[in-house]
Formats: C-alpha cells, structure tokens, sequence
C-alpha cells in the first residue's frame, strides 16, 4: 500500500528565517521542528551555516531554513560568507519569516531592511522575546516595521517558551502554497550527522570559553567510524580538531594540564551521544591555522 500523504490539498515549501545575531531564530526554528537542529547559546553569531529543519504533518511539509545572523559592517571573509547565506534566502523563499528581538533598538540602517525590501515572497514579521516586553511594545515595534517593509502578516512570540509558536505555525501554513513534498516524512534535515557532531562540538566551545576565543575557531570532524565495543555494543568513534588563529588560544582551549580540553571533551562527548543515541569516543585535536576567518581556501574547506 503506497505510504506517500494524501496529494489533495497538500502543502509544501522553503520557509527561510533571517534576522539580526541573537534574535532567536535558532530557538524558534527548533521548537518549529521540534527537534534540536541548531545550536544555541545566550552569545550573538552562534549560528555560521545555513541549516535546514524539516516538519512533515499529515497535510503539509515545511522545509524551514535557519540562517546566520546577519552582520551589519562584517569584519572578516567569514561574515562576508555569512551574509550571503543570508542573502540567498530571498531567492528560493515561498515564504520568509523575518524574526526581530523586541529588546533591541529600532534602526533605520537595519541592513536586513535591504535584503527583505529584494524578497518577492510573503514575509512574516515574527516580534520575540514578548514575555521580556510591555505589550504596548509589540505594537510600536509592529508599526514602525509596517512603514519600512510590506509584510503580509505580523505576530509576536517568545521562541524560547513556546508562547504563540503554534499561532505562528497555523499562519505560515496559510501562506504555503499547495505542493508535493520534497523529502521523505521522517526525514528531518538535509545535514549528515557529522555536521552536526562538529556543531556540537562549537556550542560548547561557546559555553565554555569567554571572550574571543569561541569566534576565533572552526571545527572539522576529520573522521566518524561506527563501531563495537569489546562488549559488542555500538560506539562512534569521531575524531574532531579544532583550529584557532594563534598559539596564545591554543593554549586556552588545552588549558593547563589540559583541563580545560578534557571537560570540552566530556561535555560534547555527552552531547553527542544524546544526539546519535549510542556510546561515542571522542578524540578531539587543536591545531593554529593562521587568520583562518580571511582566508578563502580554509573558508571553503569549512563550508563557507
């Protein structure tokens, strides 16, 4: 008997999020999917890469696209890749959703004005974080967005509580245009999983480390080998290197007597094997690659 969902009147379509760093885009396309996709910390440019969450229904399928937060005078190569990211989503959009933090400032030289002013598709102005503001704020903050950009519809949310995220889900549904799916049903991203072992790897590199540290490095998962442990159970063997731009921040990320590397390990070794649901051995490797964030070969080899 044929699994594939009913045709009649079903949706589907891309439904990419921008906004500003921080604004809580991973947050909201996380408790959209309902599943970790993107990794979150409380500091702005967490997100490097454009990601893909996919949420099939009975009738419908939304192939969300989480993206970096775009960077208004961008300081390196890497931000420079960053907002393009950004940029491409206007293209093969059917709907975008632009998600605004409503504790930050109002700008007219929001440079994410410019992108959304190219977009042909529906945009859904999405105000966060409600529960940190007065509801008078949410309708000044509506407004002032309505004069700058054509949005279709507007709703205030808080990602981070689920308050109105299935108001919001009922909305992007009524602007999805009717359609086959285009991934399987379980299917729930377009990344292989040692993306997202390298991604885990530099969430904790975030909540770990202070200061420069965590924007000064890139994770390359060098090796991902399914195995068995003497006593015949699974385990991932996952060899990882983190690269920094200097000795002084290798020096760090070891800390001393290594201490510091040791609990980064732990923590992400504990991570991941939540994620893949097995035992995991996690060899992890710091090496200096020189200014790496300006250098086009190293962007490219990291997937920028």
């Amino acid at each position: 008997m044929d699994s594939q969902p009913e045709r009649t009147n079903y949706k589907s379509g891309f439904v990419n999020i921008i906004g500003r760093p921080n604004a809580g885009k991973s947050t909201l396309m996380n408790a959209l999917v309902g599943e970790r996709m993107s990794i979150i910390t409380h500091k702005p440019q967490t997100t490097r890469h454009r990601i893909i969450g996919i949420l099939t229904g009975d009738h419908f399928q939304i192939v969300f696209s989480d993206t970096p937060g775009y960077v208004k005078k961008p300081s390196y190569k890497m931000h420079q890749a960053m907002n393009r990211f950004v940029e491409g989503t206007v293209e093969d959009a059917d709907l975008m959703l632009f998600v605004f933090d409503m504790t930050e400032e109002l700008e007219d030289d929001n440079p994410v004005i410019e992108v959304l002013k190219k977009t042909e598709a529906p945009i859904l102005l999405v105000l966060n974080k409600k529960d940190l503001v007065a509801p008078q704020r949410a309708q000044d903050v509506a407004g002032w967005w309505k004069k700058r950009v054509p949005f279709a519809d507007a709703i205030a949310i808080s990602a981070l509580k689920g308050d109105e995220t299935q108001s919001l889900l009922e909305k992007i549904l009524h602007y999805l245009p009717e359609g086959a799916p285009y991934y399987p049903p379980d299917q729930l991203t377009d990344r292989p999983e040692r993306f997202f072992v390298g991604e885990i790897i530099r969430e904790k590199i975030f909540l770990n480390y202070a200061d420069e540290i965590p924007y000064s490095c890139e994770v390359s998962v060098d090796a991902f080998k399914d195995a068995e442990t003497k006593a015949g159970e699974p385990i991932a063997r996952i060899a990882a290197t983190i690269y920094v731009m200097r000795e002084t921040q290798k020096a760090i990320i070891l800390g001393k007597n290594g201490n510091a590397i040791k609990k980064l390990g732990s923590d992400a070794r504990m991570e991941i094997e939540r994620f893949l649901q097995s035992k995991v051995f996690l060899e992890l490797t710091v090496k200096v690659r020189d200014n790496w964030r300006d250098d086009e070969r190293a962007l490219q080899r990291f997937g920028y």
